[in-house]
């Protein structure tokens, strides 16, 4: 059933599952535009978002939220649209009865880079605050906070099965946040 001719209810789409069997993500959404709709292990709706290339997206969310992607539903349209894309997901928040986490308080977890620094050890931020490091000495610090944790998203992803490489922004570490290249 159609909510209006050109958008899906959201409970008659199929639940896709976010890594297949063979480890990837839903290949049939690379460069497709649309809506979708991320659900956790539980099918709890997390996040509604759209994009001009879904799978793109998908993959950001799934590095910033692994343990909030496990199932997404997906309606795409066949050129870009703003207005549509708009209606879309504000048909299927009014569907769901509530707008999800992911589209209130915690939506820069699911749209702006991670913020390593945010998630420094006091011995990183010790190390960072001597004295005796210049500005290149600090930038080093940051950039290794980064890729440490980079790896932990990395071990988080390869447990769940996650075949696909993952690229990082390298100029981005820099200034200690994580982005898809």
């Amino acid at each position: 059933m159609t909510i209006d001719s050109n958008i899906f209810s959201l409970t008659d789409l199929e639940y896709i599952p976010y890594i297949d069997n063979n480890g990837k993500l839903p290949a049939e959404f690379q460069s497709k535009i649309g809506v979708y709709a991320i659900f956790n292990q539980e099918k709890i709706l997390q996040f509604i978002g759209y994009s001009r290339n879904v799978c793109v997206s998908l993959t950001q969310h799934l590095i910033r939220q692994p343990q909030s992607c496990y199932w997404v539903k997906v309606q795409t349209i066949e050129r870009p649209n703003r207005a549509v894309l708009e209606n879309i997901e504000k048909a299927w928040i009014a569907e769901n009865g509530a707008v999800p986490m992911g589209n209130r308080d915690d939506k820069p977890k699911w749209t702006q880079p991670i913020d390593a620094k945010a998630l420094i050890t006091a011995e990183e931020q010790a190390n960072y605050d001597n004295p005796a490091n210049d500005e290149m000495a600090k930038i080093k610090v940051i950039k290794n906070v980064a890729r440490r944790v980079e790896a932990e998203i990395l071990k988080v992803l390869q447990a769940r099965g996650l075949q696909m490489q993952i690229r990082f922004n390298p100029k981005l570490k820099e200034e200690g946040l994580l982005d898809l290249k």
